[in-house]
């Protein structure tokens, strides 16, 4: 499903050099963002990641800019965190999904939760249409709204504040759109130096903290996803010269675009808008793991048979293995099920045999 196209070396250029900017502004084993588990680079070299970077880019650009509607310029930018926090593994292996929806996947860790059949049978079923195409590869690749979404809080952070930018105030009855994760500062915005802890994600929602600060008149002001048609609601109340707050939850789009949110305004008003977490697909984890007391068997006779039945696993752990450990190379194992082993005694002398269990469980939820 990827198309190839002659990319301008421009394009490259730019994703790549944002890529060794940010891979050298984090130190080594850093994580790619606060308030969420650190996510193992791997063992690729700075130049192995930049390779793969090169792939990625080139495989997938021109599909991300027919399909999602978004410049491949601005996605490679935006997706550069992403590409320097990935796991290595997770990495190579996206590049040989055979669609971009499946890649994506891999690449943040849920690969197995959408396989290239899966993805393929999906867009299959759609009408025609780019639009139509777009809402529904997103709710079936990057996690509905009603079902699998993990919450993770972050720092309180600004990402904007229009009363520090060149361009002021909304103007009455217009918008403005808004970067809310992914970038390396939000000064462009009048918001915080730092990245506000959001590098490397991939989210489907953000909570933010909206503000409208002395806006000229009474009215109201809507927030919703960037490149979709403004809803008929309202997310802040406000009466003139006011400043009035809402914590909004807000959806934006997955894949990135290039911007994440929009905000309406009835009347002129000043904005400020703070980050305090995001929504985004479960990330695959490590499973927590351990090994159960051992059963001891002693003096097993020589040419006698003995059982061994390890402890049980604690609650909310499940077996994994059965271990089973002999006193003598002439006592051979000869059956291991369900934490029991059983073992016949060929020595010339008495035996002893042990047994326990790995139980493991997935920590978290």
């Amino acid at each position: 499903m990827s198309t190839r196209f002659p990319y301008s070396a421009s394009v490259l250029s730019l994703a790549l050099v944002a890529f060794a900017a940010t891979a050298s502004a984090q130190p080594p084993g850093a994580g790619a963002q606060q308030g969420r588990a650190a996510v193992s680079a791997g063992t690729a070299s700075p130049k192995e990641r930049g390779q793969l970077t090169r792939q990625f880019v080139t495989k997938w650009g021109a599909y991300v800019q027919r399909v999602y509607n978004v410049p491949v310029g601005v996605w490679a930018k935006r997706m550069v965190p992403n590409f320097v926090s990935a796991d290595a593994s997770n990495f190579r292996n996206a590049l040989k999904r055979d669609t971009f929806e499946g890649a994506m996947a891999e690449l943040n860790g849920t690969g197995q939760r959408l396989s290239d059949a899966q993805a393929i049978d999906r867009l299959a079923k759609l009408p025609p249409g780019v639009s139509g195409s777009k809402a529904d590869i997103i709710a079936a690749k990057f996690g509905d709204l009603n079902q699998d979404l993990v919450y993770t809080p972050v720092a309180p952070c600004r990402i904007l504040d229009t009363r520090s930018t060149a361009a002021g105030a909304i103007a009455g009855n217009s918008t403005r759109s808004f970067v809310a994760i992914n970038a390396s500062s939000f000064t462009s915005q009048g918001g915080s130096a730092t990245n506000c802890g959001t590098l490397g994600l991939s989210a489907t929602a953000v909570a933010i903290n909206l503000t409208a600060v002395t806006p000229a008149t009474g009215g109201y002001a809507t927030a919703y996803p960037f490149g979709t048609a403004q809803p008929v609601a309202a997310s802040v109340n406000y009466t003139a010269g006011a400043v009035v707050n809402n914590a909004l939850i807000v959806q934006i789009p997955n894949p990135l675009s290039s911007f994440d949110f929009t905000v309406y305004t009835f009347a002129q008003s000043h904005y400020v808008a703070d980050i305090v977490g995001y929504f985004a697909p479960p990330l695959a984890t490590a499973l927590q793991c351990q090994d159960t007391a051992n059963t001891l068997v002693n003096d097993i006779p020589v040419n006698g048979t003995a059982n061994a039945s390890a402890p049980a696993c604690p609650t909310g752990y499940t077996q994994t293995a059965t271990n089973c450990e002999t006193s003598s190379w002439l006592m051979p194992i000869v059956f291991f099920h369900a934490g029991t082993c059983s073992a016949r005694n060929n020595d010339s002398s008495p035996q002893d045999l042990r047994a326990s269990r790995t139980c493991c469980r997935v920590p978290g939820r």
